[in-house]
């Protein structure tokens, strides 16, 4: 192994195809992107020298604001359900379910792999007023609370969202962390019980830490994940009612394609490739915190 990676040959050898692809795939249109900052127009109109026009109109723009609040509101929400979720279950599959834990893992799951049209749908309906209320109505009103029309506020629209990405994600980070949990030695769980750590002092102090890891990827790529949510909020809520679900990915879509502004779409691409950037560093710098003072 040694003789063959001191050998500089067989890097570009191994190396050289996958750095192509990601150069071709990845770069290119990244700089293509932000080259396009710089411009205004389209490639039907043609293209004008902006210079920094287009981020002085995103600085100034206030439908770019409530875009990216509304992303950073919604990536906390559903990164914190997803994660929180995904833990649960996966503490169920080890601790409870144990080795019968395969088919509720597979159920659980299945909501991942169906089309975002079909979920968007389905909670469509699960929370309709009109023509008749929806399960999740009929239920809210057999408690005697009565709810109005969810999708015509920005709240409800936003709880609706919330719960929809949660539910159809949360299997999928189950099982994730589920690969985490079971790499934990059995030898160090029976030490522990012995030792009188049981039920949330072994999760605290013993499962928790050895899960750090995989706990922490995570995080990081569900909030990777809802930073560019865009297929369920189209789905959903088109971003309505007006504009107040509208993410950052969607406005973005508008400009570009639908207004034909592509140099102010890919100023807008810009912030959201910064964001995440910024709040993958930021996850890491706390986590390597915590890790130090552990």
């Amino acid at each position: 192994m040694r003789s063959v990676l001191g050998d500089r040959r067989a890097i570009a050898v191994l190396l050289g195809p996958a750095l192509l692809v990601y150069t071709l795939v990845m770069l290119v249109p990244m700089g293509w992107s932000l080259g396009y900052t710089f411009f205004k127009g389209n490639v039907i109109e043609g293209f004008t020298f902006g210079g920094l026009g287009n981020f002085e109109k995103l600085w100034h723009d206030p439908q770019a604001h409530s875009a990216l609040w509304f992303t950073f509101k919604y990536a906390l929400a559903v990164s914190a359900g997803q994660v929180l979720c995904g833990y649960l279950l996966a503490l169920l599959y080890v601790f409870v379910l144990r080795k019968s834990s395969a088919v509720v893992r597979t159920l659980v799951f299945f909501p991942v792999i169906l089309p975002t049209v079909a979920v968007a749908l389905m909670f469509q309906k699960l929370f309709a007023v009109a023509p008749q209320n929806g399960l999740a109505n009929i239920a809210l009103e057999g408690v005697g609370i009565h709810h109005g029309d969810w999708f015509a506020s920005a709240g409800g629209s936003f709880v609706v969202l919330v719960v929809m990405d949660v539910w159809r994600s949360m299997g999928f980070y189950g099982v994730l962390l589920f690969a985490g949990l079971v790499d934990i030695p059995d030898e160090t769980l029976e030490s522990a019980r012995l030792d009188g750590a049981t039920g949330w002092r072994l999760i605290r102090h013993i499962v928790l830490p050895l899960s750090a890891p995989v706990l922490l990827s995570s995080v990081v790529f569900s909030i990777n994940g809802t930073l560019k949510v865009f297929d369920s909020v189209l789905a959903l809520t088109n971003g309505g009612p007006g504009s107040d679900t509208t993410p950052l990915t969607l406005y973005m879509f508008r400009t570009a394609f639908s207004y034909g502004d592509y140099g102010y779409g890919s100023t807008i691409a810009s912030l959201l490739t910064v964001v995440c950037l910024g709040v993958t560093l930021i996850v890491f710098r706390f986590s390597r915190r915590d890790l130090t003072k552990g």
